[in-house]
């Protein structure tokens, strides 16, 4: 084993985290990466070996389902940059024993000194890179504020006992994967161009197993352990993000630090034949466009027809269609935009949009716009967890792209993210993920960029039945919405429904995307007859999720895509 010593992160991606903690039977053990095995004390899912220890450690200590989450949420920030951040922001929803719901948004804002056309060239073109790589890239960061929030309000150990063990495997290393070593050898070059002068993550050559240290994060994570908020968003931390701000032409100021809130939202519910769905909503379109993908299908009889049959894919494609084109043109911060959302999570405005929908042959996405509306409006970690008492937590955290903006913050250690991008940047012009966006998800100060993530837990009967949510980018609503499927309609075990081949429609581009293998060559012949373009691609999403089943004890479902590791007790 070597050591290395290293003090950042890479370009960020999202991940996706499933802790689920369930305290009522006897010690079992741990599960390991994709093991199949059911437990009643306890389980964590995540996108790292080692943060899912960390989260499990937590529980075995007495922590509750948040202070896992809050542990699990720093852990990543070390071991899984391409996701997990302090740099970044995020989404969580919250279920209590009780059945009392909240939802939080901490999801990153534009600076103040942001404007509407700032990635525009002189001729009014959008210059995409400036929101892509960089420093003109990153919004103000909201992840460890949602942290700070999440735990004073539900927290049971002390702040200084969630986040010491994220400072430690900072300072002592942790042992990188197989999968590490090729993105980190893959990213050096783009790190170095946009970290002139640092030495973060630079290394001649990766190895399995090498251990990772990185001081000037522990630092870091030093200062928010013993001051809390404070620690990131004000003093030394704060002074660090400013100055690299100024030095590559960024715009995140200390005033714009200080003034960042997440907000506490009131849950999006919805319910899909006996289940209940309780999602995120606005700024995150993904828990409006969940909801409306299930009442699209919700009449047609799809396990009938089986799972990925001609007649399944084709009635799911056609509602993805419709659904990403009201997300292009009605989605964006309620804090700015008066989001139609009861309009839009009706299911007689979904039944209506499926209603031009043909048997014989594709809809054209050209045909297609966003529904009328009365005047009102890949790369991603999630985290679902449960506890003793039955309070339960899901939450989707993220970079946005793979490694963010690749920039290091000079001192401080850590990655910034490359949210901006995920404003329209010009409305029409499609982002990093190919998605369009319009007027409601313009750039204005302050306001936070409209997002996919879709942190996801569902009721039967009153009682707790799924936790759920993935990285994926523009993929993440179709893969939470064909897992939840895979499990209700075609009967599919938790780890089966996550391992299941995905596809995905976006509206435009005009093609379906599919894994490889995903498709039964009949089944593509018979729906390309009828118009139907596809496209094969590698992995579509990181699906980790939690099943509670008819015995009570909880089936944990962590990716084969990556190196998402279940431990339960």
């Amino acid at each position: 084993m070597h050591s290395i010593t290293a003090t950042g992160f890479i370009k960020g991606k999202v991940v996706l985290i499933v802790l689920s903690v369930l305290f009522s039977g006897c010690l079992r053990g741990s599960l390991s990466k994709n093991n199949s095995g059911e437990y009643k004390k306890g389980m964590v899912v995540s996108a790292h070996p080692s943060s899912s220890k960390v989260g499990l450690d937590i529980l075995k200590k007495g922590g509750n389902a948040v202070d896992a989450a809050v542990a699990v949420q720093f852990a990543l920030a070390v071991v899984y940059p391409g996701a997990g951040n302090l740099g970044g922001g995020g989404f969580m929803v919250y279920r209590s024993a009780s059945g009392e719901l909240a939802t939080l948004d901490f999801r990153e804002k534009a600076p103040g000194k942001a404007s509407r056309d700032m990635y525009l060239d002189s001729s009014g073109n959008a210059v995409t890179e400036m929101s892509l790589f960089g420093h003109l890239a990153a919004g103000v960061p909201g992840s460890v504020d949602g942290m700070v929030k999440a735990h004073e309000k539900f927290g049971k150990l002390s702040w200084a006992e969630v986040v010491q063990p994220a400072l430690d495997l900072a300072r002592k290393g942790f042992p990188i994967t197989d999968s590490q070593v090729e993105e980190f050898t893959e990213l050096q070059e783009n790190i170095k161009k946009y970290n002139p002068g640092k030495s973060y993550f630079i290394k001649e050559k990766w190895a399995k197993g090498d251990s990772w240290i990185q001081e000037d994060l522990a630092k870091t994570l030093e200062l928010i352990r013993d001051k809390g908020r404070d620690g990131f968003y004000a003093g030394e931390v704060a002074d660090h993000i400013e100055a690299e701000m100024i030095s590559g032409g960024g715009l995140i100021s200390k005033e714009d630090l200080k003034n960042y809130q997440s907000q506490w939202r009131e849950p999006l519910i919805g319910n899909y034949k006996d289940y209940k769905v309780i999602t995120m909503p606005p700024t995150s379109s993904g828990g409006i466009a969940l909801l409306q993908l299930l009442n699209s299908v919700e009449e047609f009889p799809l396990s009938k027809w089986g799972h990925n049959s001609d007649s399944t894919v084709q009635v799911v494609v056609e509602a993805e269609r419709r659904v990403y084109a009201d997300r292009a043109s009605h989605l964006g911060d309620p804090d700015f935009y008066k989001v139609p959302q009861k309009y839009l999570v009706n299911p007689i405005y979904s039944k209506y949009r499926m209603k031009d929908f043909n048997w014989e042959k594709a809809t054209l996405s050209t045909d297609i716009k966003a529904g009328e509306v009365p005047k009102e409006n890949e790369e991603t970690t999630h985290f679902s967890i449960v506890d003793r008492e039955g309070n339960a937590v899901s939450v989707t955290t993220t970079l946005n792209g793979g490694y963010g903006s690749m920039v290091f913050v000079k001192g401080a250690g850590f990655l910034l993210n490359n949210e901006m991008d995920d404003f329209s940047v010009k409305p029409g012009t499609p982002n990093m993920y190919g998605l369009l966006g319009g007027e409601a998800n313009s750039i204005v100060p302050g306001k936070r960029m409209l997002s996919s993530m879709t942190p996801t837990i569902l009721e039967k009967g009153g009682e707790l039945f799924m936790v759920v949510g993935t990285p994926g980018g523009s993929t993440i609503i179709t893969s939470v919405f064909q897992t939840i499927l895979n499990v209700i309609e075609f009967d599919m075990g938790m780890q089966a429904a996550v391992n299941a081949k995905k596809f995905h429609h976006q509206w435009y581009p005009d093609v379906v995307t599919v894994e490889q293998g995903g498709l039964d060559t009949l089944v593509r012949n018979k729906l390309e007859k009828k118009g139907y373009i596809f496209k094969e691609r590698k992995a579509i999403g990181r699906v980790d999720a939690i099943l509670k089943t008819q015995w009570g004890y909880y089936e944990g479902g962590a990716d084969p895509r990556g190196d998402d590791t279940k431990m339960g007790w």
